[in-house]
């Protein structure tokens, strides 16, 4: 696991990208988690948190279920925006099952600052 609290380095634009959708989602929504993917052509699925009495989902699982619903066949990052200190196991998995092991899962807090990379791993 990287730490990234201390020193931040600066995203490169497209994970910086996906801060932002997932920032967003998680706002407009009023959800606790906002997450974002990006699949293995570059296009991006974003989710937040979805809390129903029959369904409970982690934005992360619902963004990449959305990905594979629309044909992904792989992941190259994840990232999720939430007031956890870190990705759950369960959402590490899901990235995981399609992106494999290596894929970045990045953790950023509410107002967009990166907290950890993990690998999905």
């Amino acid at each position: 696991m990287t730490d990234t609290t201390d020193s931040a380095p600066a995203l490169d634009a497209e994970d910086a990208k996906l801060v932002t959708l997932a920032r967003s989602t998680r706002a407009r929504n009023g959800v606790p988690e906002g997450a974002a993917v990006r699949d293995e052509t570059g296009r991006t699925y974003v989710a937040g948190t979805v809390a129903l009495a029959s369904l409970e989902l982690s934005a992360v699982r619902t963004a990449v279920a959305m990905a594979v619903a629309s044909g992904a066949r792989s992941l190259e990052a994840a990232v999720v925006v939430s007031s956890a200190e870190s990705v759950a196991e369960e959402d590490r998995a899901a990235v995981r099952d399609l992106g494999g092991p290596d894929t970045p899962v990045l953790l950023a807090g509410p107002d967009g600052t990166l907290r950890t990379t993990v690998g999905a791993g």
